[in-house]
C-alpha cells in the first residue's frame, strides 16, 4: 500500500492562512511562522473588541443623552429614573438618536417624565 502524501493539503492550508493575513505589515503577510500567531492574535482582538464596541457606544449614548437632558433642565440619572418610573421603555440608543436629530421630540419626552 502506498504512503499518504500530504503535499496538497499543506499547500492549501498555507495558502488559506496567507490569504487571511493579506495586508498585514512586514513578514506577517508572507511568512507562515510569523503569519500564524499574527492571525490568532488578530482573532483574539476581534473577539474582545466586538464586546468593547458595545461598551463604547453605550458610553457615547449616555454622554449624548446627558447633554440633551441638561439642555432641558435635568440630568441623565434623573431622566433615566423618571423614564423607568413613568414606564417609558426607550433604550439609550433611541434616546440618543432622538436627542440629536429631533430635539423637540426629546423635549416632549422630558416633559412627559416630569409630570
Amino acid at each position: 500500500m502506498p504512503r499518504v502524501k500530504r503535499g496538497t493539503q499543506k499547500v492549501k492550508r498555507r495558502n488559506s492562512l496567507l490569504a487571511k493575513v493579506k495586508g498585514y505589515k512586514w513578514g506577517r503577510k508572507s511568512k507562515v511562522r510569523l503569519a500564524r500567531p499574527a492571525m490568532l492574535k488578530a482573532g483574539v482582538y476581534a473577539y474582545r473588541d466586538r464586546r468593547n464596541k458595545k461598551r463604547a457606544f453605550r458610553r457615547l449614548w449616555n454622554v449624548q443623552i446627558n447633554a440633551a437632558a441638561r439642555m432641558n433642565g435635568t440630568t441623565y440619572s434623573r431622566l433615566i429614573n423618571a423614564l423607568k418610573i413613568s414606564k417609558i421603555e426607550l433604550d439609550r440608543k433611541i434616546l440618543a438618536t432622538v436627542a440629536e436629530k429631533y430635539p423637540t421630540v426629546f423635549t416632549k419626552i422630558v416633559e412627559t417624565t416630569q409630570k
